[in-house]
């Protein structure tokens, strides 16, 4: 006798971030009628890495070409913009530098104006004299401007998305164990002790990504290892007219304490880069030793540490000390003074790390059976939302 099983929805989605409710919307979008039930453990969308950065749309300079980060943000600046002014969602299209100011960064600005072309990204360079065309109060010996560079609510994209998905989104509902049978489909059991039934599942749980894949049985084969970004806020905005950027250090995948004057006219600056100790560690005050001990256990946590410890030192120094992160401003911003940082909200970067050691560099997606993994999706992801929604929604589609 052939048990019927009755189901929820057809794709269940775990994580109600930007990512995860792309994905429900670029689903019914391409085949109405599906359903669509989306699982958030917070009290509303966009909570954690998707209202927690800079608000910057970005260009798409950075990445290697080819990459999907590479791909997917060039194409997501520019649907992003269209999206925003199709909803009116705040946005601007500001354009930034990327500033040079030690004579030993020129040739990585230089590469940078070549892995702009091979994008397809305009790039205009500049001499030292020029940058004050752009920002009179940056001091530096060379920069690019970027023109695609922008910034917007993302938070309110998120909002959007759930609307206009026709998802049923279930907030305040914390995943702890999923049943998945390869034939039939996956049972979620939730924390308030209701039983959800989907045909595929996708996972979307951005910090929490690695530990949803282990529950469906899937092996991950990497680890997230949460870095906190502290962020302060500029006293004197006016120093600053729009977005501005040192040149990244190519060995890793953060962009360093960067200049962005947001949709609400005030100038963030930040962030830096320390080991938090929780997945959501927002702060030092944070601390959860079963996720403390995952990351400490995990082989390629101690590699970065070994690898990379003078870089962590230093980005350590500037959490510690305010004096350190003024500083490191300061290289930018001449005229800025430790009394012009005001503490402001700090994010945490899902950066997956694999077993040896290595800093996940691209968006990483993986499919089980029934099952559809997002395990690396930091910063450009918001960017990028749009065409990684549609990815994830066509391997999700291809599942059923």
């Amino acid at each position: 006798m052939r048990v019927r099983i009755t189901y929820d929805c057809d794709v269940l989605v775990i994580g109600g971030g930007i990512v995860g409710l792309s994905t429900a919307y670029a689903i019914t979008r391409a085949a109405p009628g599906t359903r669509v039930t989306v699982l958030e453990k917070e009290p509303g969308p966009a909570r954690h890495q998707t209202g927690r950065n800079s608000g910057v749309i970005h260009s798409g300079i950075y990445y290697r070409p080819g990459s999907l980060k590479a791909r997917y943000a060039v194409r997501g600046a520019a649907e992003m913009v269209k999206f925003c002014a199709e909803y009116g969602i705040p946005h601007e299209v500001t354009g930034k530098l990327i500033v040079a100011t030690d004579r030993a960064e020129l040739p990585r600005l230089h590469a940078l104006v070549q892995r702009g072309r091979e994008n397809g990204i305009p790039v205009r360079e500049l001499g030292g004299p020029q940058i004050a065309e752009y920002e009179p109060e940056v001091r530096g010996l060379a920069a690019i401007h970027v023109g695609t560079t922008g910034i917007c609510d993302f938070v309110a994209v998120a909002r959007q998305l759930a609307h206009g998905s026709g998802a049923e989104i279930r907030y305040g509902t914390r995943v702890v164990r999923i049943d998945r049978r390869p034939k039939r489909g996956v049972a979620v059991l939730t924390a308030a002790g209701d039983v959800v039934r989907g045909r595929v599942l996708v996972n979307c749980a951005g910090l929490q990504c690695d530990e949803i894949a282990r529950l469906t049985g899937d092996d991950p084969d990497m680890r997230i290892v949460p870095f906190r970004g502290e962020y302060y806020e500029l006293a004197r905005p006016e120093l600053v007219r729009g977005l501005v950027y040192p040149v990244p250090d190519p060995a890793f995948p953060f962009l360093g304490v960067h200049l962005t004057r947001g949709i609400d006219g005030g100038v963030h600056v930040g962030p830096n880069a320390v080991p938090a100790l929780a997945r959501e560690g927002y702060g030092w005050g944070t601390v959860r030793p079963r996720e403390l001990g995952s990351t400490l256990a995990w082989p390629g946590s101690w590699r970065i540490a070994r690898r990379h410890w003078r870089y962590g030192a230093g980005e350590l120094r500037r959490s510690l000390s305010k004096t350190a992160f003024t500083d490191a401003v300061g290289r930018l911003l001449p005229g800025v003074r430790e009394d012009d940082l005001v503490p402001t909200a700090a994010g945490v970067r899902a950066q997956a790390v694999l077993r040896d050691g290595t800093l996940v560099d691209d968006f990483l997606i993986r499919e089980g059976a029934r099952t559809v993994h997002v395990l690396n999706a930091p910063s450009p992801a918001a960017t990028a939302s749009l065409p990684i929604g549609r990815e994830v929604a066509r391997r999700a589609l291809s599942a059923l």
